[in-house]
C-alpha cells in the first residue's frame, strides 16, 4: 500500500515562494528519471494543491510586479516590499485561511476538507512565508505548545521526517531552525488539523524576500533563493514519506483503531431556538466524517432537556473521538502559556446552543444520513390582516432586510405579546417583527403570500398569519411599542489602520448572510463625504487617529448610530463619544525579579490569545432580541477592560463574576475581567453609540454572538426616551 502525501502551498497569498516551487516539483516528478524517482512515484500518492489561496496571490503578484523595475531595489522602504491594504495575505473577504480547517466557512477551505478526507493523507505539508531576516523553519514547534490530544507518537514522527529535511537543507548549505517560535495547539489550523485525523502535519516557513530581493540580517535575500529552499523541502518530504512509508500507515490505521478512554461518553446539543444554528454545527461534523445520531428519545442531561426532533447526540465510540473531543471540549488548564493563535474554539460556546457531557450510558436514535436545511412556514395561511415573524432565526436579518428592500415597513415589538393565528393563540418575545400594514402601505396580499413562502423557505423563518390586531394578553398590534425600524444604510471604515481580518468578517457576515450591501470607504475619505444618508457607521478593530471627530460627533447627534468594536473602543471613548471608560492595565506587581531571557516569554503570557467567557445578557434590550437565554458566549482577544457604568441599563451585555468558559487567561486579566460590561450602548444627542470590547463575528464561524448585528436593525431604538403612563 502507498503512502499518501498532501502538499499544499501558500495558504496566504504574500507568501509565494511556495506556490512557484509547487510547479517546480510537478514538473520535477513528471520530467524525473531514474530509480530513485521511480520509486517515490511507485510508492507514494501524491496530491498537490499548488495554490490555496488564489484570490491573495493574485492580489499580492499584481502588486509586486507592477512596482517592480528593471533593475530590482532591496530596500526594505521600497514601494514593491510594501503592498496596499489589505494587503495579498488573505483571501477575496479577507480572512486567513490558515484558521479555517475546522469550521471551514469559506468556498476554499469546504473543497479542499472534502478532498482530504477522500484521501486521509499519511503526510501533510503546509508551505508558508516568515520574516525577512529569518532563515528556515521546520517541524516540530515547542513541544510544550503541542494540544495534548495529539498522541506523542505523532511528534516522535515529526522529528524523524525532521531528519530528511534537515539533511536536504544541509547539502545546499541553507541556515534552518525547529522547536521554537510555532506551536502545534490550535486545530484549525493547515499543520496542527492533520494531527487529530491520524496525519503528520508539517509546517515550512521560509525567510521571506516579499517581493524580488530584499536586505535582510542574512544579506539580501532573493525570490529564486525562496523557492529553492521550498522545492528542496518538498523534494525531502518524498524521501521521508517513501522511507517512513510502513511507519506512516502503521500510525494512521493503529489512530483510527484506538478507542476513546475519557469519562465523557457522548456530546448532546440542541433543541435551541436557532434551527439554523444547530443545523450547521451538524453540516461541520459530518463533513469531518463524524457520525451524528438523532436521540432516541426525549433526554435530560446536567439538568438541561432536549427533544427527540430538536437535538442530536455525537458518541466518542467511533473513529473521530479525538476530533469529537478537539471540537466540543473546554480546557482552562495548560501547560504553557502562549500560543501562536487561540486556546479555545468549542464549538456549542460559539454557537450558542446548549449542549452537555455525557457520562453515563445512553441510547442513539437513527445516524443521519442527510442534513436538510430547517425550512420555515406560514403559520396560519393567508391573511388580510398581516403578518409577524419571530427574530429567533439566524437568517432573521436577512428576512426582514428584503423584505424592507421591496418597499415593506416592518415594526419591532418592544414588547412581548399573545398574538391570534389560525387554530389558536402564540406567545411573541421582544424583538418580534410585524410586517406593518395601515393607510399608506397598499399591499397585494396574494404577492406577499407568495413572497413569504420563499422567504421561508430560504431563510427558515417562520411566519404567523394574525387574525386581529387585538391582543387577548400584552400589547396590541397597532401599540406604540412596535416600533419603525430605519432600513440600514451601513458604511464601514477601511484601510490604511484598520484592522482587515476583523473587517473583513464585518464584510463577509453582512454580505454573504444577510445580503445586506455595506459600503467601505478609507478613513481620509470618510472626512470629505457627506455621511448624512448613512444610519450607522462601524469602526472595525483599528487605529482611527485620522478619523475627523468633528465630523463624526455631529453626524451621532443628528441621529446616526456609531457601532465600535474591541480596539476601535479606545478612540471612540478618548473622543467622549460615549460614557465608557476603559480601565487601566497595573503594570508588573511580581515580588521578585525575573530572568532577561524570559521577558519575552512573560509579557507573551499576559495577553489575552484568544479565549471563551460568559457575559450575562438581557433579552429585553434591543441588542439582545433573539436570544432567550441570559447567558452568552463571547470570544475576547484582547485586554480592554470597562469600567462599570453609572447607568446599568446601558450595559446589556456584562461578564458574570466567574467568566472564563475555555481558554488561557491570567489570574490578574481575570479580576479585571469579572463583572466588567461587554456591550455598553448610549444616546448622543439625537443618535446612539454602541461599544463592543468583544468580536461578534469572529473568523465567521462565532454564530453564536452574530446576532449582536441587532445594532445595526434595532440601534436607533436603543433608550428611545420614557413612555408617559409607566409606573415606577
Amino acid at each position: 500500500m502507498p503512502s499518501v502525501v498532501w502538499m499544499g502551498y501558500s495558504v496566504h497569498g504574500n507568501e509565494p515562494s511556495g506556490t512557484n516551487a509547487s510547479l517546480l516539483a510537478v514538473y520535477y516528478l513528471a520530467a524525473a528519471q531514474g530509480p530513485e524517482i521511480d520509486s517515490i512515484l511507485n510508492e507514494t500518492v501524491i496530491l498537490v494543491d499548488p495554490r490555496i489561496n488564489p484570490d491573495g496571490g493574485e492580489r499580492f503578484s499584481g502588486w509586486v510586479n507592477a512596482n517592480r523595475g528593471m533593475n530590482l531595489v532591496s530596500d526594505p522602504n521600497n514601494r514593491e516590499l510594501n503592498e496596499a491594504w489589505p494587503g495579498g495575505r488573505t483571501n477575496h473577504y479577507w480572512f486567513d485561511l490558515n484558521r479555517d480547517w475546522l469550521y471551514t466557512q469559506h468556498p476554499e477551505s469546504k473543497g479542499r476538507i472534502k478532498k482530504y478526507h477522500e484521501w486521509k493523507p499519511n503526510i501533510l505539508t503546509d508551505h508558508h512565508e516568515m520574516g525577512s531576516s529569518s532563515s528556515f523553519f521546520f517541524q516540530p514547534g515547542i513541544p510544550t505548545r503541542t494540544h495534548p490530544l495529539t498522541p506523542k507518537k505523532n511528534f516522535e514522527l515529526t522529528e524523524k521526517f525532521g531528519k530528511f529535511q534537515a539533511a536536504g537543507l544541509d547539502k545546499i548549505g541553507s541556515l534552518y531552525f525547529t522547536k521554537e517560535g510555532y506551536d502545534d495547539f490550535y486545530y484549525g489550523k493547515g499543520s496542527t488539523f492533520p494531527d487529530v485525523q491520524g496525519t503528520i502535519g508539517i509546517l515550512f516557513e521560509q525567510a521571506s524576500s516579499r517581493g524580488h530581493l530584499q536586505e535582510s540580517a542574512n544579506g539580501n535575500i532573493t525570490f529564486p533563493f525562496t523557492i529553492r529552499n521550498q522545492f528542496v523541502a518538498t523534494l525531502s518530504t518524498l524521501r521521508a514519506s517513501k522511507s517512513m512509508r510502513q511507519e506512516l500507515l502503521d500510525y494512521q490505521r493503529n489512530f483510527y483503531q484506538e478507542k476513546s478512554t475519557d469519562a465523557v461518553k457522548a456530546y448532546v446539543f440542541g433543541n435551541s431556538n436557532d434551527k439554523v444554528k444547530v443545523w450547521e454545527m451538524v453540516n461541520i461534523l459530518r463533513q469531518h466524517e463524524i457520525s451524528v445520531y438523532d436521540l432516541a428519545k426525549d433526554e435530560s442531561y446536567d439538568g438541561k432537556s432536549f427533544k427527540k426532533g430538536m437535538s442530536f447526540i455525537v458518541p466518542l465510540n467511533q473513529a473521530q473521538h479525538r476530533l469529537i473531543r478537539g471540537i466540543f471540549e473546554k480546557r482552562t488548564v495548560f501547560e504553557d502559556s502562549l500560543f501562536y493563535d487561540i486556546s479555545a474554539w468549542s464549538m456549542p460556546h460559539c454557537f450558542n446552543v446548549p449542549y452537555a457531557e455525557v457520562k453515563t450510558p445512553f441510547t442513539t436514535g437513527d445516524k443521519l444520513t442527510k442534513n436538510d436545511f430547517p425550512k420555515g412556514k406560514i403559520i396560519g395561511g393567508k391573511s388580510s390582516y398581516g403578518y409577524v415573524f419571530e427574530w429567533d432565526s439566524y437568517f432573521a436579518p436577512r428576512t426582514a432586510y428584503e423584505l424592507q428592500k421591496k418597499g415593506y415597513r416592518l415594526k419591532v415589538a418592544t414588547e412581548p405579546f399573545t398574538g391570534v393565528v389560525e387554530n389558536g393563540l402564540h406567545n411573541f418575545d421582544y424583538g418580534t417583527i410585524e410586517i406593518a400594514f395601515g393607510a399608506n402601505q397598499q399591499v397585494n396580499f396574494d404577492q406577499l403570500h407568495t413572497l413569504l413562502q420563499t422567504l421561508a423557505e430560504r431563510d427558515g423563518v417562520d411566519f404567523y398569519a394574525v387574525q386581529t390586531g387585538l391582543t387577548p394578553n400584552g400589547i396590541d398590534l397597532g401599540s406604540s411599542y412596535f416600533s419603525t425600524m430605519k432600513m440600514p444604510k451601513a458604511l464601514m471604515l477601511t484601510g490604511t489602520g484598520v484592522n482587515s481580518n476583523d473587517a473583513g468578517e464585518i464584510w463577509h457576515l453582512l454580505d454573504t448572510r444577510v445580503n445586506l450591501p455595506v459600503t467601505m470607504a478609507d478613513i481620509q475619505q470618510v472626512n470629505r463625504i457627506n455621511l448624512d444618508k448613512y444610519t450607522t457607521l462601524i469602526l472595525s478593530s483599528g487605529e482611527y487617529a485620522a478619523l475627523n471627530e468633528d465630523k463624526i460627533r455631529r453626524w451621532v447627534q443628528a441621529g446616526g448610530v456609531l457601532i465600535a468594536m474591541t480596539d476601535a473602543v479606545e478612540w471612540v471613548t478618548t473622543k467622549g463619544l460615549s460614557p465608557a471608560k476603559i480601565k487601566a492595565l497595573p503594570g508588573d506587581t511580581a515580588s521578585s525579579p525575573k530572568p532577561y531571557a524570559l521577558a519575552e516569554r512573560y509579557k507573551g503570557a499576559q495577553q489575552i490569545g484568544g479565549a471563551i467567557f460568559q457575559v450575562k445578557l438581557d433579552p429585553t434590550h434591543p441588542l439582545g432580541y433573539g436570544y432567550k437565554e441570559n447567558t452568552l458566549s463571547v470570544f475576547r482577544d484582547n485586554r480592554i477592560f470597562l469600567e462599570k457604568i453609572k447607568d446599568p441599563y446601558n450595559a446589556p451585555l456584562i461578564y458574570t463574576g466567574d467568566p472564563l468558559v475555555s481558554g488561557y487567561i491570567t489570574s490578574q486579566n481575570l479580576k479585571l475581567l469579572k463583572n466588567s460590561p461587554s456591550v455598553v450602548a448610549t444616546s448622543l444627542g439625537a443618535g446612539k453609540v454602541i461599544v463592543m470590547t468583544d468580536n461578534p463575528n469572529f473568523r465567521a464561524f462565532w454564530y453564536g454572538t452574530n446576532k449582536l448585528l441587532n445594532a445595526l436593525f434595532f440601534g436607533s431604538q436603543i433608550l428611545g426616551g420614557i413612555r408617559g403612563g409607566e409606573e415606577d
